[in-house]
């Protein structure tokens, strides 16, 4: 003998069954009080209040039997990774449930089970290659600092290195950019309140350094100043893959960077005599940072106007003023 068939795939279509009873009696039934009416078995008004019983009762056995639906529905649509608990769509948890329910159940749990695993090798994969991708730069880092300090390096050599460091610092924006992607389930790294000013001049001393030797001239305005509760790192990554952005499109110039209520533009101008990159290539850094943008709910948007001027703007819709 065969291995027994499960209930519920014996029950399979079992609820398209019930549907059709129900509106199978609904329609005799109503033809039989239509025939009352026809042959003056009953008057005009019972006919009525008979058809609308009947309805009545048709509603209510629908609504019954669409409750297991409408229960399901809820769930998924209340559902998100790692905030509940998968067993709950378990047929076996819904009650009296039909053969089509529990397959779509079944169905739907063994996808988020997938997501959830899918989920949990990214945060493990994310955290190794953490680990394996700062290690190098790191002891880059280091070699350089010990090289720089040998005596009797030409200045061929010096400005090597000075490149070699300039190359590693972008590789570790970029590391972490890419890293705070990969981390889906991971949004408050960090999380505090800073003053978006503060940050903003450190990242820009930093990113003086890393454009060092490029014709960009790098320019803080405050007219404004708020503070955020989120992850400053976060923020910083942000704002430099934007000004790393402006920079490649103007080439030589100055890149401004200004403070509003509730905003922070960056702003650049092509020089009259450099050609600037055209509007539709955005470029990798702007990728990254409208990724960034929509993970962390502060939109931006890039307009050039004049076919030469380029401004990126941040809105952050959670300002928070700045304490004495």
């Amino acid at each position: 003998m065969g291995a027994p068939v499960p209930r519920d795939v014996r029950a399979r279509g079992g609820f398209q069954r019930r549907l059709l009873l129900i509106f199978g009696m609904q329609l005799v039934a109503v033809g039989l009080v239509c025939l009352m009416g026809y042959y003056n078995v009953a008057p005009a008004a019972a006919v009525m209040l008979l058809i609308v019983i009947v309805s009545a009762l048709t509603w209510l056995a629908t609504e019954r039997t669409w409750r297991q639906v409408s229960t399901l529905a809820q769930w998924v649509g209340n559902w998100k990774e790692g905030q509940a608990d998968l067993d709950a769509l378990q047929p076996d948890r819904l009650r009296q449930t039909d053969g089509d329910i529990a397959t779509l159940a079944r169905g739907f749990h063994s996808f988020a089970s997938r997501i959830a695993g899918y989920n949990e090798r990214e945060r493990n994969f994310t955290r190794d290659a953490s680990h394996e991708l700062r290690s190098p730069l790191t002891v880059i880092k280091m070699s350089t600092d010990m090289l720089s300090d040998e005596a009797g390096l030409s200045d061929f050599g010096k400005r090597s290195v000075q490149r070699i460091r300039r190359a590693t610092r972008e590789m570790e924006a970029l590391v972490e950019a890419l890293l705070i992607l990969a981390r889906e389930a991971d949004n408050g790294q960090g999380e505090q309140e800073f003053v978006v000013n503060d940050v903003l001049r450190d990242e820009l001393a930093n990113a003086r350094e890393m454009l060092h030797g490029h014709p960009i001239e790098l320019k803080l305005e405050e007219p404004a100043a708020f503070a955020l509760h989120g992850s400053p790192r976060v923020f910083a990554v942000l704002c430099w893959q934007l000004i790393r952005h402006a920079s490649q499109y103007t080439g030589q110039g100055i890149v401004q960077v200004t403070v509003l209520p509730g905003m922070v533009s960056v702003s650049a101008a092509a020089a009259d005599d450099h050609e600037a990159s055209a509007p539709g290539q955005r470029g990798f850094e702007y990728a990254i940072a409208q990724r960034i943008s929509e993970r962390f709910a502060w939109p931006l948007s890039l307009h050039v106007h004049g076919g030469n001027r380029y401004v990126a703007e941040i809105r952050f819709p959670q300002p928070l003023p700045v304490s004495a």
